[in-house]
């Protein structure tokens, strides 16, 4: 978790974000008739980030209660600061075995398929190297001291972390103590454990946590008869339906680095994910009068431990799942325009939008 200070500043800057979307897709949804539900929104905090859920059914508006209830809970399982979560126990373990929920199980299965989807660019393990950047503690130590020097890890201190990011050490058993597979059924009936091979491995979830989550919101949701909502954890929006009157939303996309709500374009859909990745989010610049500095930021490369350098700023994934569009938009990311968009093009059922260094948009579908 970062320091106070430093969520609330997030909050503040997200929430103001988040209530101005809210009222631009109010506003793009023109006349509503008179007989259409009126939206119902809640707001919080959690994760690191501005948390807004609105449903258009004012009956059953108990729903948002529960579905912040279910945010607790997913943060009690899925931090890696929380004393006594499962990711918490786990880099703990001392590669002795670790009971977790069906929840993480779940999730952990999805992390270690995109591993090895992606052969390694994307890598659960990767916490140590996370840990030693920091770029979130550095943004609060600078916002509170101007003469604070920005720390960058050695090559050196880099390759000796990255030892130990391997996610193949990272073991998923069964209540028989059989290794899961990845693309293996899970059942809540069975309870699931983990296994560090690697005694100074410890992991990360964050990276597909947010897209779990708002796809288990999602779910809900509709369990409960909710048929027109929006779901939006940071940079994940999760469309419900349509809206009442049968259009699409219209869901914008922020200018990296760009001022507060400025847009770049707009994407509409319905019954839809959409998920951005960039180096806008959380970073550092060590000499901000260079127009040229170099950017450092929170997306790593698992080959170097130091953080991606390429031809984009931004990507968004479009698809029916927030968890791969979580998955999709920082692998996307890494493998920089050109690569991206071939990958995009292999897809069934995705869309992207990359945003380059030099603010030219591209679209694949």
């Amino acid at each position: 978790m970062i320091d106070m200070i430093m969520k609330k500043n997030i909050q503040l800057s997200l929430l103001i974000f988040f209530i101005v979307l809210f009222f631009s897709l109010l506003c793009l949804s023109g006349c509503a008739d008179t007989n259409q539900s009126l939206p119902v929104t809640r707001t919080g905090f959690a994760f690191d980030t501005v948390i807004t859920i609105t449903i258009y059914d004012e009956q059953k508006s108990y729903v948002l209660e529960e579905c912040f209830a279910r945010c607790d809970m997913y943060e009690r399982l899925f931090s890696t600061t929380l004393e006594n979560s499962d990711v918490w126990n786990i880099n703990h373990s001392h590669t002795e075995p670790v009971t977790i929920s069906y929840d993480t199980a779940c999730l952990l299965q999805s992390a270690l398929f995109y591993c090895m989807e992606t052969d390694g660019l994307l890598d659960i393990t990767l916490f140590p190297i996370i840990e030693e950047w920091h770029i979130s503690k550095q943004m609060t130590y600078h916002s509170e001291n101007a003469d604070y020097e920005y720390y960058i890890p050695s090559s050196d201190q880099l390759t000796q972390l990255l030892s130990h990011v391997n996610y193949k050490n990272v073991l998923l058993l069964d209540h028989m103590g059989r290794e899961v597979g990845y693309t293996d059924s899970l059942s809540s009936d069975v309870e699931y454990s983990v296994v560090l091979l690697d005694p100074y491995a410890s992991i990360d979830l964050g990276f597909l946590a947010k897209g779990y989550i708002a796809d288990a919101l999602k779910q809900y949701l509709m369990s409960e008869g909710i048929e027109n909502g929006i779901i939006s954890l940071g940079g994940n929006v999760l469309l419900i339906g349509s809206k009442p009157d049968s259009t699409s939303y219209h869901v914008g996309i922020q200018k990296p680095f760009g001022g507060r709500n400025e847009l770049i374009t707009t994407v509409e859909g319905s019954d839809i994910s959409i998920v951005s990745s960039g180096c806008y989010e959380r970073y550092f610049i060590l000499d901000e009068s260079k127009k040229d500095g170099t950017i450092y930021h929170h997306i790593f490369d698992t080959t170097t431990g130091y953080p991606v350098q390429n031809d984009l700023l931004s990507v968004t994934i479009l698809s029916d799942s927030s968890l791969q569009g979580d998955a999709l938009s920082t692998y996307c990311y890494i493998l920089g325009l050109e690569k991206g968009l071939d990958y995009i093009a292999s897809c069934d059922k995705v869309d992207a939008v990359f945003v380059t260094t030099e603010y030219q948009v591209h679209y694949q579908q």
